[in-house]
Protein backbone atom coordinates (compact mmCIF):
# COMPACT_ATOMS: atom_id res chain seq x y z
CA UNK A 1 0.00 0.00 0.00
CA UNK A 2 1.30 3.73 -0.66
CA UNK A 3 -0.23 6.37 1.73
CA UNK A 4 -1.06 9.88 0.19
CA UNK A 5 -1.25 12.72 3.08
CA UNK A 6 -2.68 15.63 1.68
CA UNK A 7 -1.20 18.62 3.46
CA UNK A 8 -2.20 22.78 2.77
CA UNK A 9 -1.91 25.28 0.30
CA UNK A 10 0.96 23.48 -1.57
CA UNK A 11 -0.68 23.79 -5.55
CA UNK A 12 0.69 21.68 -8.32
CA UNK A 13 -0.44 21.20 -11.54
CA UNK A 14 -3.19 18.50 -13.13
CA UNK A 15 -2.23 15.95 -14.67
CA UNK A 16 -4.60 13.80 -17.12
CA UNK A 17 -5.07 10.14 -16.45
CA UNK A 18 -3.10 8.75 -19.28
CA UNK A 19 -0.24 10.00 -17.22
CA UNK A 20 -0.21 6.79 -14.43
CA UNK A 21 1.96 5.54 -12.48
CA UNK A 22 4.75 2.95 -13.14
CA UNK A 23 4.13 -0.63 -12.15
CA UNK A 24 7.01 -0.69 -9.81
CA UNK A 25 7.27 1.24 -6.47
CA UNK A 26 9.16 4.34 -6.88
CA UNK A 27 11.47 6.22 -5.28
CA UNK A 28 9.85 9.39 -5.26
CA UNK A 29 11.96 12.59 -3.97
CA UNK A 30 9.99 15.95 -2.42
CA UNK A 31 11.07 19.32 -3.48
CA UNK A 32 11.47 21.71 -1.08
CA UNK A 33 10.69 20.81 2.63
CA UNK A 34 8.29 17.70 1.44
CA UNK A 35 10.03 14.40 2.57
CA UNK A 36 9.38 10.56 1.19
CA UNK A 37 10.18 7.82 3.58
CA UNK A 38 9.78 3.91 3.60
CA UNK A 39 8.37 2.23 6.47
CA UNK A 40 8.24 -0.92 6.14
CA UNK A 41 7.50 -1.82 2.72
CA UNK A 42 5.12 1.52 2.73
CA UNK A 43 5.84 4.79 1.40
CA UNK A 44 4.29 7.83 2.62
CA UNK A 45 4.71 11.11 0.78
CA UNK A 46 3.65 14.60 2.35
CA UNK A 47 1.78 16.20 -0.57
CA UNK A 48 -0.76 18.99 -0.73
CA UNK A 49 -4.15 18.64 -3.37
CA UNK A 50 -5.82 21.40 -4.58
CA UNK A 51 -8.93 20.81 -2.96
CA UNK A 52 -7.69 20.36 0.11
CA UNK A 53 -7.72 22.30 2.91
CA UNK A 54 -6.94 19.77 6.02
CA UNK A 55 -4.45 16.82 6.00
CA UNK A 56 -6.28 13.63 4.72
CA UNK A 57 -4.83 10.17 4.68
CA UNK A 58 -5.89 8.35 1.29
CA UNK A 59 -4.93 4.80 0.98
CA UNK A 60 -4.42 3.36 -2.51
CA UNK A 61 -4.22 -0.32 -3.71
CA UNK A 62 -1.50 -1.49 -6.35
CA UNK A 63 -4.17 -0.77 -8.99
CA UNK A 64 -5.81 2.21 -7.88
CA UNK A 65 -2.63 4.06 -7.54
CA UNK A 66 -1.47 3.23 -10.98
CA UNK A 67 -4.85 4.42 -12.31
CA UNK A 68 -4.84 7.52 -10.10
CA UNK A 69 -4.07 10.87 -12.30
CA UNK A 70 -0.59 11.48 -11.06
CA UNK A 71 2.25 13.27 -12.26
CA UNK A 72 6.14 12.26 -11.21
CA UNK A 73 9.15 10.93 -12.37
CA UNK A 74 11.00 9.10 -10.35
CA UNK A 75 13.73 10.59 -8.11
CA UNK A 76 13.12 14.22 -9.13
CA UNK A 77 9.88 14.99 -10.10
CA UNK A 78 6.42 15.56 -7.69
CA UNK A 79 3.43 13.16 -7.21
CA UNK A 80 0.03 15.16 -7.71
CA UNK A 81 -3.29 13.38 -6.42
CA UNK A 82 -6.88 14.38 -6.15
CA UNK A 83 -8.11 13.05 -3.24
CA UNK A 84 -11.56 12.23 -4.59
CA UNK A 85 -10.31 10.25 -7.73
CA UNK A 86 -9.43 7.37 -5.86
CA UNK A 87 -12.97 6.54 -4.91
CA UNK A 88 -14.10 7.77 -8.42
CA UNK A 89 -12.04 5.41 -10.21
CA UNK A 90 -12.52 2.00 -9.74
CA UNK A 91 -9.02 0.88 -11.78
CA UNK A 92 -10.63 -0.35 -15.01
CA UNK A 93 -12.04 1.63 -18.13
CA UNK A 94 -14.82 -0.27 -20.72
CA UNK A 95 -14.53 -0.53 -24.29
CA UNK A 96 -17.76 -0.72 -25.78
CA UNK A 97 -18.01 -1.47 -29.36
CA UNK A 98 -21.83 -0.82 -30.36
CA UNK A 99 -20.69 -1.23 -34.49
CA UNK A 100 -19.00 -4.73 -33.72
CA UNK A 101 -21.24 -6.11 -30.72
CA UNK A 102 -18.51 -6.34 -28.09
CA UNK A 103 -17.47 -4.88 -24.65
CA UNK A 104 -14.90 -5.11 -22.26
CA UNK A 105 -13.06 -3.26 -19.12
CA UNK A 106 -9.44 -2.97 -19.55
CA UNK A 107 -6.61 -1.64 -17.19
CA UNK A 108 -7.15 1.83 -16.72
CA UNK A 109 -3.43 3.03 -17.67
CA UNK A 110 -3.48 0.63 -20.70
CA UNK A 111 -3.58 2.49 -23.92
CA UNK A 112 -4.77 1.86 -27.42
CA UNK A 113 -2.47 1.04 -29.97
CA UNK A 114 -3.45 1.86 -33.56
CA UNK A 115 -2.75 0.01 -36.47
CA UNK A 116 -2.60 -3.34 -34.53
CA UNK A 117 -3.69 -6.36 -36.97
CA UNK A 118 -6.92 -6.54 -34.85
CA UNK A 119 -9.79 -4.71 -34.23
CA UNK A 120 -8.79 -3.16 -30.64
CA UNK A 121 -5.79 -3.45 -29.27
CA UNK A 122 -4.72 -2.07 -25.96
CA UNK A 123 -1.37 -2.45 -24.39
CA UNK A 124 0.41 -1.93 -20.99
CA UNK A 125 2.85 1.21 -21.81
CA UNK A 126 5.27 -0.31 -19.37
CA UNK A 127 5.33 -3.63 -19.76
CA UNK A 128 4.93 -3.86 -23.32
CA UNK A 129 4.05 -7.81 -23.84
CA UNK A 130 1.18 -7.74 -21.82
CA UNK A 131 -1.71 -6.46 -23.77
CA UNK A 132 -5.11 -7.23 -24.84
CA UNK A 133 -6.80 -7.24 -27.82
CA UNK A 134 -9.95 -9.15 -29.92
CA UNK A 135 -10.55 -10.85 -32.99
CA UNK A 136 -13.64 -11.38 -35.18
CA UNK A 137 -14.34 -13.27 -37.82
CA UNK A 138 -16.28 -12.46 -40.65
CA UNK A 139 -19.48 -13.31 -41.34
CA UNK A 140 -18.83 -13.80 -45.30
CA UNK A 141 -16.46 -16.67 -44.27
CA UNK A 142 -17.96 -18.46 -41.38
CA UNK A 143 -21.38 -18.29 -39.29
CA UNK A 144 -21.39 -19.36 -36.36
CA UNK A 145 -25.04 -19.67 -34.14
CA UNK A 146 -23.05 -20.59 -31.07
CA UNK A 147 -19.81 -21.09 -29.40
CA UNK A 148 -20.42 -24.81 -29.25
CA UNK A 149 -19.98 -24.83 -32.93
CA UNK A 150 -16.72 -25.31 -32.12
CA UNK A 151 -16.99 -28.23 -30.19
CA UNK A 152 -15.87 -28.92 -26.24
CA UNK A 153 -13.77 -26.46 -24.60
CA UNK A 154 -10.81 -29.13 -25.47
CA UNK A 155 -11.33 -28.93 -28.86
CA UNK A 156 -11.93 -24.72 -28.88
CA UNK A 157 -8.25 -24.95 -27.53
CA UNK A 158 -6.47 -27.08 -29.88
CA UNK A 159 -8.17 -24.63 -32.03
CA UNK A 160 -6.54 -21.44 -30.32
CA UNK A 161 -3.61 -22.77 -29.75
CA UNK A 162 -3.08 -23.93 -33.98
CA UNK A 163 -3.72 -20.53 -34.64
CA UNK A 164 -0.95 -19.34 -32.04
CA UNK A 165 1.31 -21.44 -33.58
CA UNK A 166 0.87 -20.51 -37.09
CA UNK A 167 1.21 -16.20 -36.12
CA UNK A 168 4.15 -17.19 -34.14
CA UNK A 169 6.05 -19.07 -36.90
CA UNK A 170 9.57 -18.00 -37.75
CA UNK A 171 11.79 -18.44 -40.60
CA UNK A 172 14.97 -18.11 -38.53
CA UNK A 173 17.21 -20.96 -38.05
CA UNK A 174 17.39 -22.73 -35.08
CA UNK A 175 14.37 -21.54 -33.73
CA UNK A 176 11.75 -23.97 -31.84
CA UNK A 177 8.76 -23.33 -29.80
CA UNK A 178 6.91 -25.17 -26.95
CA UNK A 179 3.35 -24.61 -26.61
CA UNK A 180 0.72 -26.33 -24.04
CA UNK A 181 -2.64 -26.06 -23.24
CA UNK A 182 -3.14 -25.18 -19.57
CA UNK A 183 -6.96 -25.17 -19.37
CA UNK A 184 -9.86 -25.09 -21.11
CA UNK A 185 -13.80 -24.14 -19.33
CA UNK A 186 -17.15 -22.89 -20.32
CA UNK A 187 -19.37 -20.36 -18.53
CA UNK A 188 -22.20 -18.79 -18.66
CA UNK A 189 -22.28 -15.20 -18.31
CA UNK A 190 -24.88 -12.52 -16.54
CA UNK A 191 -25.95 -11.66 -20.04
CA UNK A 192 -27.27 -15.69 -20.72
CA UNK A 193 -24.99 -16.54 -22.45
CA UNK A 194 -21.84 -18.86 -22.71
CA UNK A 195 -18.30 -18.34 -23.47
CA UNK A 196 -15.17 -20.44 -24.00
CA UNK A 197 -12.04 -19.81 -21.93
CA UNK A 198 -8.49 -21.25 -22.57
CA UNK A 199 -5.27 -20.91 -21.48
CA UNK A 200 -2.08 -21.58 -22.90
CA UNK A 201 1.64 -21.27 -22.40
CA UNK A 202 3.89 -20.60 -25.39
CA UNK A 203 7.97 -20.59 -25.36
CA UNK A 204 10.23 -19.48 -27.80
CA UNK A 205 13.79 -20.88 -27.99
CA UNK A 206 16.67 -19.79 -30.78
CA UNK A 207 20.15 -20.96 -31.08
CA UNK A 208 23.14 -18.65 -29.49
CA UNK A 209 24.84 -19.62 -32.56
CA UNK A 210 22.56 -20.41 -35.52
CA UNK A 211 24.98 -21.05 -38.20
CA UNK A 212 27.03 -23.04 -35.75
CA UNK A 213 28.47 -26.80 -37.93
CA UNK A 214 28.84 -28.37 -35.04
CA UNK A 215 25.67 -29.43 -32.90
CA UNK A 216 26.79 -28.51 -29.34
CA UNK A 217 28.01 -25.24 -30.32
CA UNK A 218 23.97 -24.32 -31.14
CA UNK A 219 22.80 -23.97 -27.63
CA UNK A 220 19.37 -23.02 -27.33
CA UNK A 221 18.29 -20.39 -25.67
CA UNK A 222 14.54 -19.31 -24.19
CA UNK A 223 13.52 -15.94 -25.58
CA UNK A 224 10.37 -15.85 -24.69
CA UNK A 225 7.79 -17.16 -21.89
CA UNK A 226 3.93 -16.20 -22.16
CA UNK A 227 0.91 -17.05 -21.06
CA UNK A 228 -2.19 -16.29 -23.12
CA UNK A 229 -5.80 -16.34 -22.28
CA UNK A 230 -8.80 -16.12 -24.71
CA UNK A 231 -12.27 -15.73 -23.82
CA UNK A 232 -14.61 -16.93 -26.92
CA UNK A 233 -18.56 -15.77 -27.68
CA UNK A 234 -21.00 -16.17 -30.64
CA UNK A 235 -23.06 -13.32 -32.00
CA UNK A 236 -24.34 -11.50 -35.01
CA UNK A 237 -23.10 -15.01 -36.83
CA UNK A 238 -19.79 -14.05 -35.76
CA UNK A 239 -17.12 -15.68 -33.49
CA UNK A 240 -15.50 -13.21 -31.01
CA UNK A 241 -12.02 -13.87 -29.17
CA UNK A 242 -10.44 -11.69 -26.69
CA UNK A 243 -6.72 -12.22 -26.13
CA UNK A 244 -4.85 -11.67 -23.21
CA UNK A 245 -0.98 -11.70 -23.51
CA UNK A 246 1.36 -11.53 -20.52
CA UNK A 247 4.95 -12.27 -19.69
CA UNK A 248 4.94 -15.97 -17.78
CA UNK A 249 7.09 -14.31 -14.84
CA UNK A 250 4.63 -11.66 -14.00
CA UNK A 251 1.18 -13.95 -14.41
CA UNK A 252 0.91 -14.81 -10.63
CA UNK A 253 1.15 -10.72 -9.74
CA UNK A 254 -1.37 -9.62 -12.85
CA UNK A 255 -3.48 -12.65 -12.63
CA UNK A 256 -6.74 -10.97 -10.61
CA UNK A 257 -6.25 -7.87 -13.16
CA UNK A 258 -6.14 -10.54 -16.44
CA UNK A 259 -9.51 -12.07 -14.93
CA UNK A 260 -11.14 -9.16 -14.40
CA UNK A 261 -10.56 -8.53 -17.87
CA UNK A 262 -11.73 -11.96 -19.33
CA UNK A 263 -14.58 -12.07 -16.55
CA UNK A 264 -15.85 -8.70 -18.25
CA UNK A 265 -16.34 -9.46 -21.95
CA UNK A 266 -19.39 -9.35 -23.84
CA UNK A 267 -21.11 -9.90 -26.79
CA UNK A 268 -23.56 -8.07 -28.03
CA UNK A 269 -26.80 -8.09 -30.31
CA UNK A 270 -26.33 -5.65 -33.18
CA UNK A 271 -29.37 -3.42 -33.61
CA UNK A 272 -30.60 -3.67 -37.50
Amino acid sequence: MIAIIAQTSWQLPWVGLHNACPRKRPKISIPSSKTCHNISGSTTLMISCCESSKGTAITFSRRNLLSCALFFTVSSHVAVCDPHLAEAVPGYREYSDKFDGYAFKYPLNWIQVRGANADIFFRDPVNLDENVSVEITSPSSSRFNSVEDLGPPKSAGDRVLKQYLTEFMSTRLGVRRESNILSTSSRVADDGKLYYEIEVNVKSFANSNQLAVMPEDRIPQLEWDRRYLSVLGVENNCLYELRLQTPEKVFAQEENDLRQVMDSFRVVKISD
